[in-house]
């Protein structure tokens, strides 16, 4: 089994949801008024007259929308379908790591502002009164160990650390994110002021709790494991595509009625031995068609070296379709493609699915040299079966056969003169594209036409 250029068959669209993102942001900021509102109502602007109050006073406050940015965490970890058709996963994923962080900071200022407050009322030092709150409060020792676990998870965030760890160790860190915010939850509840003799307070709490668990669960469990029980996915076929790159293709039941739309991704899990437990995100390198879904992946890792050698028939579990590098953000007729590397893959799922007359698709396609190109006869199928215009800009730069960068604004427009009138969607290593984006800027091409993702493959 391969793909071969031909008319595209067309299958369901995901859901589209009428949800705005003004609509998220006035919920987010309405819920945190609430919030603010009620611990004014149970009275703790009555501490304000000293120090130890006002310490005291912000130590409950950070706690309480310390607490609330975790939730927003949860909801934001569970790639519900309508964050990522609001957002992007390029947006969602930048507010997951602000939002990550900020509510690391609120809760360890919590800690240190309690502390404090109750340090000054006390008389005693700082260190003293840490012994006491930790031996005498309870679950302070739980939610203190909660705290170290979304330290450790901040930490690894950062992109020093986050380079140096493999993606499975990273993705484990992650998990215990689950284990911080349960070891929290008793000890908000039991110990925080603002729900001691108000269970309204309580039930509205226990609510967001619920909420965003709920999502939790049917996004990032229920709807992966219904959909994968429906399509019962296997691996039909893997063939080489060029040095170190292979494509998988993967078929099952009813794929005529899976609805995702050309260059959206999916996490994979394949279900073999070793790596039944880890999923990962790759791109669709061909049309949705109803007959099988293909990705393409190259070698760059343990988990990607061994999928070059998957079994045919290994059963496999996806997520998904996430995503929003699709014909749904274009807003012009001509359209162009820039691909580095193995970005090409959903920008090749693209040009055999994109509704366009003749010499409406143009494909840029950059690569350091021959041996790296995927899909070469494929696309120049595509070429004639479209009208489309592809161009291979091949080589190192500096060499003769390619002196300059082929993406700065003198060579866009060379090679594509009415750039300004294309929407243009890019996908490749980030250094490529935000040269890209630099250039299209200097170009004069308006933001709302220039459609990338990182998070694409």
């Amino acid at each position: 089994m391969t793909a071969t250029a031909r008319p595209v068959r067309r299958v369901p669209l995901p859901r589209t949801w009428s949800i705005r993102g003004v609509d998220v942001a006035a919920l987010a900021l309405g819920n945190a008024v609430l919030i603010g509102a009620m611990w004014v109502r149970h009275g703790q602007l009555i501490q304000l007259h000293s120090l130890s109050g006002v310490l005291t006073a912000a130590g409950e406050l950070a706690a309480l929308y310390g607490t609330y940015l975790v939730l927003i965490q949860l909801v934001l970890m569970s790639r519900s379908p309508w964050l990522d058709q609001l957002f992007g996963a390029d947006r969602v994923a930048m507010l997951h790591r602000w939002v990550g962080f900020s509510a690391i900071l609120l809760l360890a200022a919590h800690g240190v502002l309690t502390i404090s407050g109750y340090a000054v009322a006390d008389g005693s030092g700082i260190p003293a009164e840490t012994v006491t709150v930790l031996t005498s409060y309870p679950y302070v020792l739980m939610a203190t160990a909660g705290m170290a676990l979304l330290v450790a998870l901040g930490v690894t965030s950062v992109a020093i650390a986050r380079r140096r760890l493999s993606y499975e160790t990273w993705y484990g860190i992650h998990l215990y994110a689950y284990l911080a915010i349960a070891l929290a939850f008793m000890h908000q509840l039991i110990v925080g002021t603002d729900f001691l003799g108000d269970p309204v307070a309580r039930l509205y709490w226990i609510g967001l709790y619920v909420v965003a668990a709920a999502l939790m669960i049917a996004f990032r469990f229920g709807q992966p494991v219904a959909m994968s029980l429906r399509h019962r996915l296997r691996v039909a076929n893997v063939v080489q595509e060029s040095p170190g790159v292979v494509s998988i293709y993967v078929t099952g039941r009813d794929l005529d009625q899976l609805a995702v739309r050309a260059g959206q991704w999916f996490r994979w899990r394949f279900l073999t031995r070793d790596d039944w437990w880890r999923s990962h995100p790759f791109s669709l390198s061909a049309a949705p068609n109803g007959r099988f879904l293909r990705l393409t992946v190259k070698g760059v890792g343990d988990f990607s070296a061994r999928l070059q050698r998957m079994r045919i028939g290994t059963p496999v579990f996806v997520e998904g379709p996430y995503g929003a590098l699709t014909g749904a953000a274009r807003t012009r007729p001509r359209v162009l493609l820039i691909a580095g590397g193995i970005g090409v893959t959903p920008l090749r799922a693209l040009l055999e699915d994109l509704p366009a007359g003749r010499g409406d698709l143009t494909l840029l396609y950059r690569t350091r040299g021959a041996r790296d190109l995927v899909f070469e006869r494929e696309f120049d199928q595509l070429a004639r079966l479209r009208g489309a215009t592809v161009h291979y800009l091949v080589g190192h730069r500096g060499t003769p056969e390619m002196p300059r960068d082929p993406f700065e604004p003198r060579s866009l427009r060379r090679l594509v003169p009415d750039v300004h009138q294309r929407d243009v969607y890019v996908c490749g290593p980030v250094p490529m594209m935000d040269t890209v984006r630099h250039s299209l800027r200097a170009l004069h091409v308006p933001d709302a036409q220039i459609h990338d993702e990182r998070f694409a493959f």
